[in-house]
């Protein structure tokens, strides 16, 4: 390559769903573009994490809709099910989608390198592909988008065999008849309900008081029910101290508020978080400042160091695709000098959860609200009173909405139940408006529709809901 084949205006590191967006909006912008990928494209999100757990999870509906077949007329036989066909499955959705990046570089003229990446210095990348070929990079804006991967506890390591991380669960050589789930976030909770929905035994264990840490209490308390009626066995404030495995089991020491017990599994799955991809990428030597590994950025995705930026995972929570998709637009836009440029909200950022039933939220929970002081009104309306929902045989959930007594700001939502992933945008477009519960309640929602339990939430949280 010739000097100037090497001299960009931008290098993004990471071609993940941060990493590529970041590339293909700096190209739009006139920029020239370089994407740097040490493995495959799309990243996590694509290949391993979002897109293939959503392929599995369609055929664990499936399974759910069979369960309930007779409510609707169907009287089924013998279901035959072939684990490996519904893995395959997933595995051509996520070849699919990492073919379509692959066009969209290659549309708007971004420069792709499969290689690993390392700073030289401020403005400078030495790159070394998989047959340890190098060379050397340049641009005066270098954006890191490496990523996240699983993180492990010592007394738990996995050795892709009986004990799990999230890659060997997506693509399991056959039906576990029992599973531990270590971990009660979005991905343990996911796949807890995934293999469950598909006829394992699940448990599904986390340190915290309850499960889904993070989100609303009474949300996690609905589904902790949901999870315990199909048959789920949940551990809170447990921990799992030793495991070894013997005769073709996993055997666990686990201590729960009631003392200790021995527990069997097939196999063991850890979800127990992520720890950020900041390792041999010489971020040390040029002083870019690090908290317990993950990068630290301004409003604009800025490091400490002129030049260099960190958006997604790597920059930290919460880990999310569409998180890190935005902070690549708002990243590279400011980059550019577009004027009307706006940081992140943090409280405007949706967070799904596809479990059954499915879970999602945006903004302040209830504790939290009342821990800042706030006054405040909560609206609730059950699926149970919605008639689609009635109508599809889907009641299980809720709609909760936290609304500021004086000036009428939504100031957070909490959904569990049928397809909810698909409605929590509408409360994102009511945020980022400023829309008050006034003018929501103003809004015409169609009927009949799962999302009029919406609209039902903000009436009753001031006291005018029709349907309860």
């Amino acid at each position: 390559m010739s000097m100037s084949d090497t001299q960009f205006d931008l290098v993004v590191i990471g071609a993940g769903p941060g990493g590529y967006v970041a590339a293909i909006r700096a190209a739009q912008l006139g920029l020239k573009t370089a994407i740097v990928e040490a493995t495959h494209l799309g990243g996590i999100c694509l290949n391993w994490g979002c897109i293939p757990t959503k392929a599995l999870l369609a055929g664990a509906e499936l399974a759910h809709q069979f369960k309930h077949a007779s409510q609707f007329g169907f009287e089924l036989g013998d279901i035959n099910f072939d684990l490996s066909k519904l893995v395959q499955h997933s595995r051509q959705v996520s070849a699919q989608l990492v073919q379509g990046i692959e066009h969209l570089l290659r549309k708007n003229q971004v420069s792709v390198f499969y290689a690993k990446a390392r700073f030289i210095a401020k403005e400078r990348l030495e790159l070394v592909d998989a047959q340890q070929q190098k060379q050397m990079i340049r641009a005066p804006h270098i954006i890191v988008a490496t990523g996240a991967h699983a993180a492990s506890l010592p007394q738990i390591p996995v050795d892709g065999d009986y004990v799990w991380s999230y890659k060997e669960a997506l693509q399991p050589k056959q039906l576990p008849k029992s599973l531990l789930v270590i971990g009660s976030g979005a991905i343990g909770s996911e796949f807890a309900s995934l293999y469950q929905d598909l006829g394992s035994q699940v448990t599904l264990l986390d340190l915290a008081r309850q499960i889904l840490p993070t989100e609303d209490h009474e949300v996690a308390q609905y589904v902790r029910k949901q999870f315990e009626q199909k048959g789920m066995r949940i551990l809170t404030e447990s921990t799992v101290q030793h495991l070894e495995v013997c005769e073709g089991k996993v055997h666990c020491e686990i201590h729960d508020p009631s003392g200790v017990q021995s527990l069997s599994f097939d196999h063991v799955l850890s979800a127990v978080g992520v720890k950020p991809n900041t390792q041999n990428l010489g971020l040390e030597q040029l002083g870019v400042a690090l908290t317990n590994g993950f990068i630290q950025t301004d409003e604009w995705c800025r490091t400490n160091v002129v030049g260099i930026y960190a958006i997604g995972d790597v920059a930290g929570a919460p880990c999310l695709a569409h998180k890190a998709s935005h902070e690549a637009i708002l990243c590279v836009e400011k980059i550019a000098g577009i004027a009307d440029v706006h940081p992140l909200n943090r409280l405007q950022i949706p967070g799904c959860i596809f479990t059954h039933p499915q879970v999602a939220s945006i903004g302040l929970t209830e504790q939290q609200a009342k821990a800042e002081g706030k006054q405040i009104h909560i609206g609730k309306f059950p699926m149970s009173a919605n008639g689609k929902a009635i109508a599809l045989g889907q009641t299980a959930g809720f709609v909760k909405t936290i609304v500021d007594v004086e000036s009428g700001e939504l100031l957070g939502a909490h959904m569990v139940g049928h397809e909810v992933t698909e409605q929590i945008q509408g409360y994102a477009i009511a945020q980022a408006l400023e829309a008050t519960d006034e003018h929501l309640a103003q809004v015409i929602f169609p009927h009949p529709t799962l999302s009029e339990a919406m609209h039902e939430s903000i009436l009753a949280s001031m006291q005018r809901a029709i349907h309860i």
